[in-house]
């Protein structure tokens, strides 16, 4: 603010600095005539060196070519000048020098000259006070809410842009109908919840349903972060918190809404050095706004996070955020419902099927699904299309997940053939085991950070996982380095990522699913978070060294089982290994048809001209 200050300053400084030059260009400063005695004078009459004499006073003037050129005094009236002149000789009248009595004019240029500067000076210390006082009246505005203002009557967003949370949209129409007519809710005796906590993953609608429910009610929608509550000054956030609420009664029934709660809402006595900071004074002044609402109030407070268990206790009790609207992935349907809202618009090509689409973004967020069609649409554009075909929406989610392609990488024939393989020996393993996923797509053409990758096509949505499934997931894990030692007999770094997937797998297979038979069916180790940093730290040890090296153990047991299997399976299908990594060098890409023909079509048999010797 004081930068400004002083720019807005200099701004005025060089205004008045251009105003008195206009000033000295358009009144010009001139010389004063020379001073002389009166004969001196009459010689300057007689000689022509002056074309016309005034009187002013008592003082005479000659001017020449309409400028001054030289003064003299002269006591006496103005008959007594004219005969002293004419006794001298000058020649007066139309046939020599003219005379004239100046009447006391105002002299504008004297005038302008004198004042200007004076007044254009105190205009500059006005302007400079005013700025001044400006930037103090600023200083008053901190503790004003800087919620966003959404007018209810022309509501931008209805649970019609909404998909995929159903069950959301009719928690939330509870609130529509209580603002619409709270009458029905009071004649019963029912009470309609202060607050709605909106609890889910980043990306999964929580903002874009509130303002939808706004636009449902037709109602004022107040937006504001919890980031944007907290200053470097000491109450400027519980400030805002009372604005806020009382800009809100004034426009009751509204909505307010604050997003990222979780930036002042954590649970208190968890900062750094314990105390009672500024976050906790903007926190403690929600709740009691919160508190403070009665009955006729028709102010329905919103908020939205992805980390409900940080927040305090008290934020959660009734009477302040009621109820919790968990706003969860979407499941097959509901993505199918998401892709066709964002697919609205767009040039859809007739064979584009969004259900495939949707079967394929398992874990897929709302936002995930918006880029993916607006990257097919990219996609399109860039290859001079008129609609989407399937193939742009297929391309966009390996784009999403992988990163754009690196056609122009260049890798050697031997690391080519060693990632044909590797993703081989994935997809291969896929189809042998019963519980894995069928295979969607098989492509060497580098992507991101991976040099190739297998895509699996799920049959069904899953929210239980069994052990045989763990199992043979470990096992498609494993395959590609598998692949490798059979066809290669070495090991590369390529599988660093499917050793750490594995891993973690058997880990919480042993220490969080009880999916062991020797340590049997419990749990071992206990997160531990700092709930002011909201971050896991550590893992608290609440067993001992003993059942430690038995984790170990049972961990290593997993992992050892699932690569031996997978070594089997890639030397059973040794020749259908082979077969399929050296079409899939040549094409680059295999579709999931393109595969379950290879794996049906006879292997051509060797060129017995070009075998090696047994």
């Amino acid at each position: 603010m004081k930068a400004r200050w002083w720019q807005g300053s200099l701004l005025y400084l060089l205004i008045l600095v251009a105003l008195l030059a206009l000033a000295f260009s358009f009144f010009p400063v001139n010389k004063g005539p020379k001073e002389v005695d009166y004969y001196t004078f009459i010689d300057n009459a007689k000689t022509k060196q002056i074309d016309d004499i005034q009187q002013d006073g008592t003082t005479i003037i000659g001017l020449k070519d309409d400028k001054p050129a030289v003064k003299a005094s002269f006591v006496g009236s103005t008959k007594e000048l004219l005969d002293s002149l004419k006794d001298a000789g000058v020649q007066l009248g139309d046939t020599g020098i003219k005379f004239e009595v100046k009447t006391g004019g105002i002299d504008w240029g004297s005038i302008m000259l004198t004042f200007l500067p004076l007044l254009l000076f105190a205009a500059f210390i006005f302007f400079v006070f005013r700025s001044a006082r400006g930037a103090n009246t600023q200083a008053f505005n901190f503790g004003k809410s800087r919620a966003r203002l959404a007018s209810g009557d022309k509501p931008t967003v209805t649970f019609a842009d909404v998909a995929g949370i159903d069950e959301s949209k009719g928690e939330l129409q509870e609130i529509v109908e209580f603002l619409k007519s709270p009458q029905k809710f009071l004649a019963l005796g029912a009470r309609i919840p202060r607050g709605l906590l909106l609890v889910g993953p980043p990306g999964c609608g929580k903002t874009l349903i509130a303002k939808a429910t706004a636009g449902e009610a037709g109602v004022p929608f107040f937006s504001i972060s919890g980031s944007e509550f907290v200053e470097m000054f000491v109450g400027v956030g519980a400030s805002r918190v009372r604005d806020l609420f009382d800009q809100a009664k004034r426009n009751t029934p509204c909505i307010v809404f604050v997003d990222e709660i979780d930036a002042v809402g954590r649970h208190r006595g968890a900062g750094l050095g314990g105390g009672h900071d500024e976050r906790e004074q903007t926190l403690n002044q929600i709740l009691v706004e919160m508190d403070g609402f009665d009955s006729n109030t028709n102010v329905i407070v919103l908020a939205a996070t992805n980390r409900p268990d940080i927040l305090d206790p008290a934020l959660l009790r009734p009477g302040r955020f009621d109820r919790h609207v968990v706003i969860d992935q979407p499941d097959i349907n509901g993505r199918k419902a998401i892709l066709a809202v964002h697919a609205k618009g767009k040039p859809l090509a007739k064979e584009s099927d969004l259900e495939i689409i949707a079967r394929q973004t398992p874990g897929f967020s709302g936002a995930d699904l918006a880029n993916l069609i607006n990257e097919a649409a990219i996609l399109a554009a860039r290859r001079n299309r008129k609609d989407v075909s399937q193939k742009e929406l297929e391309d966009s989610i390996d784009r999403v997940i992988a990163g754009p392609e690196k056609k122009g990488r260049v890798i050697t024939k031997n690391e080519k053939e060693l990632i044909a393989y590797h993703e081989t020996g994935h997809a291969l393993a896929a189809k042998m085991l019963p519980n894995a996923d069928p295979v969607h797509k098989i492509s060497i053409v580098a992507r991101g950070m991976m040099g190739g990758w297998t895509r699996f096509l799920p049959t069904e949505e899953r929210y239980l996982e069994t052990f045989e499934r763990f199992k043979d997931l470990m096992v498609v894990s494993l395959a590609g380095r598998a692949a490798e030692q059979v066809a290669f007999n070495e090991l590369t770094t390529g599988a660093q990522n499917d050793l750490e997937k594995v891993t973690q797998i058997a880990r919480r297979m042993i220490t969080e699913f009880g999916m062991s038979q020797k340590l049997g069916p419990r749990t071992f180790g206990k997160r531990e978070e700092l709930v002011f940093l909201g971050k896991e730290i550590h893992e608290q040890r609440n067993y001992s060294d003993k059942i430690a090296e038995e984790i170990d153990a049972e961990v290593e047991q997993l992992v050892k089982d699932a690569y031996a299997k997978a070594v089997e399976i890639m030397i059973q299908n040794k020749d259908r290994l082979k077969f399929i990594a050296d079409y899939l060098i040549e094409k680059e890409t295999i579709d999931d048809i393109t595969f379950e023909e290879l794996l049906n079509k006879p292997i051509p048999a060797p060129d017995l001209e070009t075998a090696p010797a047994s």
